[in-house]
C-alpha cells in the first residue's frame, strides 16, 4: 500500500511541475486544431480488462482510430510532432497510474482491434502484468507492425522484471545510453534474426 501511495504521490508532483509546458502544448493545439486537446482511447490492461487511456492529443481530429505506425502524416499536427518528440502527449498517462490501469514501466498497452498483437501476448501470458507507459520494447524501437517480435520483447521484461529494471528502462525512456545495455542484456539482435 506505502508502494502504490508513493508512487501516486510521485504522479501528482510530476504533473504539477510539467504542467506550465503542458499548458502551452495544450494552447498550441487548440490554435492548430481546436478541441479537444486531450486523446482519448480504448487499451487493453490487466487480464485483458479495457480501460481508457488519456493522452495529449497529437492527431487531428478525423484521423483514424489505428495504431501511430500507421498513420499517415497528412493526420499528424505539426505541433504534435513536438509534442511526441519530447514526449509531452505520455504524461496525460500519470492519471491512468493514479486511477490503477497502468504502471510507470510494463508493457505498452494494445488497441482491442490489434488481434493479432493480443494472440501473441495471451500466449506468452503478458496479461497477467499491467502495462506501464514506458516500456522495454518502446524503448527499443518495437512497436504494434511486428506483433510476434512485440511480445517476445514484452516477454522478456515480464520474465525479468524488477525494481532495477524498471528504473533503467525508465532512463531509457529519455536517455540513450542505457538503450544499448538493455538491447544487449537480452540479445535482442537475435530475437529479430529469428522472426
Amino acid at each position: 500500500m506505502f508502494i502504490v501511495a508513493l508512487k501516486n504521490i510521485i504522479c501528482i508532483i510530476a504533473l504539477i511541475l510539467v504542467s506550465p509546458i503542458l499548458i502551452l502544448a495544450a494552447s498550441l493545439i487548440m490554435l492548430e486544431d481546436g478541441m479537444p486537446i486531450f486523446f482519448m482511447q480504448k487499451r487493453v490492461g490487466l487480464h485483458k480488462k479495457l480501460f481508457t487511456i488519456y493522452k495529449m492529443r497529437t492527431m487531428k481530429k478525423n484521423a483514424p482510430q489505428v495504431g501511430t505506425h500507421v498513420i499517415k502524416n497528412e493526420y499528424k499536427l505539426t505541433i504534435g510532432l513536438i509534442v511526441r518528440k519530447l514526449k509531452l502527449d505520455e504524461f496525460p498517462q500519470l492519471l491512468n497510474v493514479v486511477l490503477g490501469d497502468l504502471n510507470l514501466v510494463g508493457p505498452r498497452p494494445g488497441l482491442e482491434n490489434q488481434y493479432e498483437l493480443m494472440e501473441s501476448r495471451s500466449r506468452k501470458n503478458i496479461f497477467s502484468t499491467k502495462p506501464g507507459i514506458t516500456g522495454l520494447a518502446q524503448i527499443l524501437g518495437y512497436d504494434m507492425s511486428n506483433p510476434k517480435l512485440l511480445a517476445e520483447v514484452d516477454f522478456l521484461y515480464v520474465k525479468n522484471q524488477t525494481v532495477i529494471l524498471d528504473s533503467v528502462i525508465l532512463l531509457g525512456t529519455f536517455f540513450n545510453f542505457p538503450r544499448k545495455y538493455l538491447a544487449s542484456r537480452f540479445k535482442i539482435n537475435d530475437l529479430k534474426n529469428n522472426q
